[in-house]
């Protein structure tokens, strides 16, 4: 069973996610965005074992913490290999937004349109959502009902689009083609925000 701890972290207040194994403890780390010390501190108290880092998208914002993360737990950080550019590059990533200059890498990436990996004991399908970033990505956990959908999809709204390399009809249709197919109760664990459920989003998100 997935137990999903949430902390709001860095000036923006970005969701950061632990989804933790509830029986082997080993841990999810979804979009660290600041506050290592936070995060680190909680597993510590917590008996937490982190086994991964995974970014739904490159925006400083999401990924600014996963460095030292990944440094202090020797674990490796995964993105969209259409973000590569994103996170390496300050204007795109967004960084000048807080007056920094930052670049931030991986160590693995995703490719195309689906992919799946297994980790923690979860099995979860990557599912590419380019619009709010080129990049950008959805974790779906079938057997949870969960869906961790970044900066793609909002509770009865969506992600912005007036960053560099972003596209409101692809986000639409990224969103239209990867997630509405998905069941009604499926949960949706955004960015920003609070929760909902796709088939909230589907009965009255207005830009879908």
């Amino acid at each position: 069973m997935m137990n999903i701890e949430q902390f709001l972290v860095g000036i923006v207040g970005t969701n950061c996610y632990l989804a933790i194994n509830s029986q082997t403890k080993e841990a999810i780390i979804i979009d660290p965005g600041d506050d290592a010390g936070a995060l680190i501190e909680y597993m510590d108290k917590n008996g937490g074992k982190p086994v991964v880092i995974l970014l739904t998208h490159g925006h400083f914002d999401h990924c600014m913490a996963a460095a030292d993360l990944a440094e202090h737990y020797g674990i490796p950080v995964y993105v969209h290999e259409d973000d590569k550019e994103i996170m390496e590059n300050s204007a795109w990533n967004c960084s000048g937004m807080i007056g920094k200059r930052l670049t931030f890498s991986a160590d693995t990436y995703f490719h195309g349109e689906r992919d799946s990996v297994s980790f923690a004991g979860f099995k979860i399908e990557v599912l590419h959502t380019p619009g709010h970033t080129p990049g950008g990505v959805c974790f779906y956990i079938a057997n949870e009902g969960i869906l961790f959908s970044g900066d793609t999809l909002f509770c009865e709204s969506v992600g912005r689009t007036d960053f560099p390399k972003g596209s409101m009809s692809q986000l639409v249709r990224s969103i239209q083609d990867q997630l509405l197919d998905l069941p009604d109760d499926t949960k949706v664990l955004p960015g920003h925000s609070e929760r909902t459920t796709i088939g909230n989003e589907r009965r009255h998100n207005p830009f879908l």
